[in-house]
């Protein structure tokens, strides 16, 4: 069997594994995650991303406050008034992580 015989099996596995990757091959997707904020954080930090201070901040601007990490940090264990969000997976946080820091 020759090079060319045995690659192309190969890369048919390559290309098979890779078009059904688990999420993780996903990127951020801020439009999922302008749907993610709308479920669950429109009730205190309003559909606009106002907030209402000092109870709860504004997140207009959180994207120059806080670094990509820190944002998710937030989201998966929460603080001060804010609930963590356990429901959320891993690309859904990422998702509305990207959509606050835009």
């Amino acid at each position: 069997m020759n090079t060319r015989s045995r690659l192309i099996p190969t890369l048919a596995v390559l290309v098979s594994s890779a078009l059904s990757a688990p999420a993780a091959w996903t990127k951020d997707d801020p439009a999922a995650g302008a749907a993610l904020y709308a479920t669950h954080c429109t009730a205190c930090h309003g559909a606009e991303r106002a907030g209402v201070p000092p109870t709860f901040p504004a997140l207009i601007d959180v994207g120059k406050r806080l670094q990509p990490a820190q944002i998710k940090e937030k989201i998966r264990k929460g603080g001060g008034l804010m609930p963590p969000f356990p429901q959320l997976s891993e690309q859904e946080i990422d998702n509305l992580a990207s959509y606050l820091a835009k």
